[in-house]
């Protein structure tokens, strides 16, 4: 019969290495296919607004209001930015990721947004929704969302 001799612990020195960097090269593939599917099933649309100048303040009131409360209070409402043109500022896009098509739909019928919709309904003069394809994404670490 065959006996069989026991691993010494310096014969093992190379598996330990191995192991852990062979488990990160899984974690990280299995972390980056993730956020690849979220991304995918991400809901990206810009709102071009057009707002009666004489209400504009009252219009940017009503809009911050909206947005902190949905990020606030959504968990499905990722992103806002909302931004006005410098040369002509009745002009507002605003930038809206929402996790899905449904966070979206359903954002719509929250009580923050209709009450946003009545409030804004006699401000905008024109309004252009345009779905669109996020490219890429790129932001420090740190960095908090700001409204002036």
């Amino acid at each position: 019969m065959k006996t069989i001799k026991p691993i010494c612990r310096g014969q093992l020195s190379f598996i330990h290495p191995l192991v852990t960097t062979t488990a990160f090269f899984f974690l990280t593939i299995l972390f980056t296919t993730n956020i690849m599917a979220q991304e995918k099933s991400q809901m990206v649309r810009l709102a071009k607004i057009k707002v009666d100048a004489l209400q504009l303040e009252k219009y940017n009131a009503a809009l911050k209001e909206q947005m902190t409360t949905a990020i606030r209070v959504e968990a499905g409402v990722l992103t806002y930015y909302a931004v006005a043109d410098k040369k002509d500022p009745t002009s507002i896009t605003i930038l809206e990721i929402y996790a899905d098509t449904a966070a979206y739909n359903s954002h719509i019928t929250t009580p923050h947004f209709l009450k946003y919709k009545a409030t804004v309904k006699n401000m905008v003069t024109s309004l252009e929704l345009v779905d669109v394809t996020l490219i890429a994404s790129a932001k420090k670490e740190g960095m908090e969302s700001s409204t002036q």
